[in-house]
């Protein structure tokens, strides 16, 4: 009866915990918006637990009044926080992001025009915010080419993941196919040589991108650097091997489809597909490295690829002896 008590006792405490963080961080957040512009300092955490406040946070006007100081003139550092802030409030103030309008999207969307790299980068991350609202995603989708502007000709590492964090939270229909067809080899770059967190992001997308039909291609013959297959190097994070594996593993299934193989691909030497599935191809010594990754998540996924690739030999061997019996048929015919 006793560990019974303590038990019930250590859960209240868990969830009193719980509610209480919760209740801190938004006392902190709201303590940041009312403080004077030219007073950005942080805030005190402690300070703001021993302050009298009421817990509902419904209909604050807090967002509201951040999206107004948005469209007035402000400086650099002024917009960023003002940005940073919206993203913030949009997470813990559904009622409110939810009333806001597509004028109001606009408005922070525009802030990607910026000559300040951070502003951009906050701009992406509230819209990133926003586009977990479900009636703001097809509104967001009108921004895709000037998100894929910023991501494929600003190199830096912040920016990469950001934009692709919003990217791989939207639908991407079928008009952006032909700017992200053009895109497809500076994403592969960004693969080759950008940082985990950006190379894991871009994964994401690519592995999307390649069960577009029309993209697929695309992708197969894309060049990539004649060491592309140390991103397969099992001493690499555990969370970007499994991407590499995924991707492989759309492609692969993307060759057995009978859209791709009723037509006679030709690829570039340097081409991904080559670097994967060419006949000199070292991908099947990587993968058995894989199955004995301490991570079981990527010793799976290394399984299923070999598996699509088995299934891909079968198909090709089944058609090439097809394409046998018909040659021999044609010369019966012929007198």
């Amino acid at each position: 009866m006793e560990y019974l008590e303590m038990c019930t006792r250590k859960n209240m405490l868990s969830v009193a915990t719980g509610a209480g963080a919760i209740y801190l961080l938004y006392k902190t957040i709201r303590a940041g918006l009312n403080s004077p512009s030219l007073s950005l300092e942080p805030v005190s955490i402690a300070r703001l637990a021993i302050e009298p406040g009421n817990f509902a946070v419904k209909d604050s006007g807090e967002l509201r009044k951040l999206l107004v100081s948005l469209s007035q003139k402000q400086d650099d550092y002024a917009k960023s926080m003002i940005l940073h802030s919206i993203t913030r409030c949009v997470y813990l103030l559904e009622s409110e992001a939810s009333a806001c309008t597509y004028e109001d999207i606009r408005l922070v969307a525009s802030a990607l025009d910026d000559k300040d790299k951070g502003i951009k980068i906050q701009a992406l991350n509230a819209l990133k915010a926003f586009a977990g609202i479900r009636k703001f995603k097809i509104k967001i989708q009108e921004f895709v080419p000037k998100i894929l502007e910023l991501v494929t000709t600003i190199w830096d590492t912040e920016l990469h993941i950001a934009g692709l964090r919003l990217l791989n939270g939207l639908p991407l229909p079928d008009h952006t196919h032909p700017l992200l067809r053009r895109m497809i080899p500076s994403l592969m770059e960004i693969l080759q040589t950008g940082s985990t967190l950006t190379q894991v992001q871009v994964l994401k997308l690519l592995s999307n991108l390649a069960q577009k039909e029309d993209l697929l291609y695309d992708i197969m013959n894309c060049q990539v650097h004649s060491d592309f297959l140390n991103l397969f190097h099992a001493s690499l994070p555990g969370n970007l091997l499994y991407e590499m594996l995924v991707f492989v593993e759309k492609l692969s299934e993307g060759r057995l489809t009978p859209q791709y193989q009723s037509v006679h691909w030709e690829y570039n030497e340097l081409s991904l597909h080559e670097a994967l599935f060419g006949e000199d191809s070292r991908l099947a010594d990587r993968l058995l490295s894989l199955i004995i990754h301490p991570e079981e998540e990527v010793q799976i996924q290394a399984c299923k690829v070999i598996l699509s690739l088995q299934l891909c030999k079968e198909e090709e061997a089944k058609c090439s002896r097809q394409h046998v019996e018909c040659s021999y048929f044609d010369e019966d015919d012929n007198p």
